[in-house]
């Protein structure tokens, strides 16, 4: 079964664009990472799958019903976290994690408590502190625990790591990869390649409301760094991933990129220089150590520069009278 199916999805704000024809199919029990820049989609997806927004056309299905006829017993199997959740400021985390285990019905609110206490462990979550006292990070972590307390069936979360430091960040990874080996499927929206690269075994991507491709992890990585446009022809199985993976590269005290096939997108700004590499990490790392830089760093480029960069020549102009949202 799927858990997740649309079929030319669409969702238009007035004459603003949201997504447009939208074919999108999640296997249950998969992880599954949603990728592109901010303004790609990502959320107006989201909201229309969970029913927070009505489709301007097409159709959404989760785990084989529609969701506008089945909306209230779907949502009950489902653990949703926003990119921004807001909670009651003057009240205690233990309360609002109380109200939301109430929200889940009377059979399931004291395994929905205990699950909390559980993740709240975790996670390192003081729960006698009120909602206008803490920071970003354990904001994050209190919706984290609202999203999974019930042990939802299927778990779509929205820039769920942002605001949370890299010890959460991966305690927040192993819990649901836990989820995952238990059964539930992982939705995991995002613009942070690396987090998709770790833990998901497929992706879509979309930009300017558009699905361009959904495939595996692999064979998805390779399309991100072939040479020119998008097409299906750059997706090749028999490279990995991490050989594959685009580096953006900034040294000091170079006058000129080294001589190496796959450097890309030169920007010189005073004594710094940075560039977007492709090819392989070794030969990088022995033409830079010949060289005489003051300074170097190596790193994951954002998903947005990976579009801009690898993309048709028309990513970065907008369709003319179309906004995103």
């Amino acid at each position: 079964m799927n858990a997740i199916k649309t079929a030319s999805l669409t969702k238009y704000y007035g004459k603003a664009r949201g997504i447009m024809d939208l074919n999108l199919t999640v296997a249950e029990g998969d992880f599954f990472g949603f990728i592109g820049p901010n303004g790609a989609g990502k959320s107006t997806t989201i909201r229309t799958l969970l029913g927070l927004l009505a489709p301007t056309s097409g159709t959404a299905e989760i785990f084989g019903k529609q969701i506008p006829l089945h909306k209230t017993e779907l949502l009950a199997d489902i653990g949703y976290m926003p990119s921004e959740a807001a909670f009651y400021r003057n009240r205690k985390v233990r309360e609002i994690i109380n109200l939301s285990a109430d929200l889940r019905g009377a059979n399931r609110r004291k395994s929905c408590i205990a699950e909390a206490a559980r993740l709240c462990e975790r996670l390192e979550l003081d729960t006698e502190k009120r909602v206008n006292e803490l920071s970003l990070g354990n904001r994050k972590k209190l919706s984290v625990i609202c999203a999974l307390q019930h042990n939802p069936r299927l778990c779509i979360l929205d820039e769920p790591t942002s605001g949370l430091d890299p010890l959460m960040q991966r305690e927040f990874f192993a819990i649901l990869e836990e989820r995952n080996r238990e059964g539930a499927t992982i939705f995991l929206s995002s613009h942070v390649l690396s987090e998709v690269q770790r833990h998901c075994r497929h992706a879509a991507v979309i930009r300017e409301g558009r699905l361009l491709v959904s495939d595996t992890i692999e064979h998805l990585g390779c399309a991100l760094t072939g040479e020119g446009p998008f097409s299906q022809e750059n997706m090749t199985s028999n490279m990995s991933l991490e050989s594959a993976s685009a580096k953006r590269v900034t040294v000091r005290g170079l006058e000129q990129p080294p001589l190496l096939k796959g450097i890309r997108d030169v920007k010189v700004t005073g004594d710094t220089m940075t560039f977007l590499y492709g090819g392989s990490p070794k030969a990088l790392l022995l033409a830079l150590a010949s060289l005489p830089l003051t300074d170097v760093t190596i790193a994951e480029p954002d998903l947005e520069e990976i579009f801009l960069h690898y993309y048709t020549p028309e990513a970065n102009r907008e369709p003319s009278g179309q906004n995103t949202l």
